[in-house]
């Protein structure tokens, strides 16, 4: 096996890929200890992992926690990272956070909602205490999942991860380079393994260490990472190693 296939390049921490995740804000569902899996009017989790979720007044979790004063329950919310472009599989990656859900009402939901509000404004917002409740998920453990590698991670680990630089435009980054610059695209392909060459090479992923190529196959997909030169921060910076992975990259591949 050449070192090409065994050595794989630099890729974020999985404190890093998490905060990512979470701060893009995917489709989530909250899957309570007892009961069945639902999916929030809202969720929102802030740095040190603490999630705030809506749910309709109605839902069996909300009677359940209202039931006894100070209530709580084991729970877990998976956030689902799902890819900028349409993919057979769109899903990159998930993530876990799994500790105990409150509800709150009174001036603990209303600071919730404040709090929620400073950091990503939302119309659904408005719902809170308008037929939603604010519940409050504290964690104890989280775990990331994608083509990296699973994870676990300890609270502390999360809040001390920052959200990779380009979250935030990576969708339409990625977008643009699917619609406006298929080159791109078959360049880079030009450095997959040649077990590779010949499937449907869409783009996947940035993120300040590299690019990540899907390739589907007729019966199965593949992630692909192309790595930078170094990690970068900056447009500029991102701009100068796009043009450098037009020539040698250095990759590994890794099955889904």
């Amino acid at each position: 096996m050449s070192d090409t296939e065994t050595r794989r390049p630099p890729a974020p921490h999985p404190a890093e890929r998490a905060r990512t995740i979470a701060a893009r804000s995917g489709p989530a569902a909250l899957l309570p200890q007892s009961g069945t899996r639902t999916s929030p009017l809202l969720h929102h989790v802030h740095p040190c992992g603490t999630t705030v979720l809506l749910l309709p007044d109605s839902h069996p979790l909300v009677a359940t926690l209202w039931q006894t004063p100070r209530a709580e329950a084991t729970a877990m919310l998976e956030i689902a990272d799902q890819a900028p472009v349409p993919l057979r599989e769109p899903t990159r990656g998930l993530l876990w956070i799994t500790g105990w859900v409150q509800a709150l009402d009174g001036t603990a939901a209303r600071d919730e909602v404040l709090a929620v509000a400073d950091a990503k404004p939302d119309h659904r917002l408005l719902d809170a205490g308008n037929g939603a409740t604010v519940l409050r998920l504290t964690p104890a453990s989280l775990v990331v999942a994608d083509a990296e590698g699973t994870s676990s991670l300890r609270p502390e680990q999360f809040a001390s991860a920052q959200p990779d630089p380009f979250c935030g435009s990576e969708d339409h980054w990625l977008r643009h380079l699917e619609i406006a610059h298929p080159d791109v695209v078959s360049q880079l392909a030009r450095h997959l393994p040649d077990q590779l060459k010949g499937g449907n090479v869409r783009p996947l992923g940035l993120d300040r260490y590299g690019l990540r190529l899907r390739v589907e196959e007729l019966d199965s997909d593949h992630d692909v990472r192309i790595a930078f030169s170094r990690p970068v921060d900056t447009p500029k910076e991102l701009g100068a190693e796009l043009r450098r992975l037009m020539g040698c990259p250095f990759l590994t591949q890794r099955s889904v």
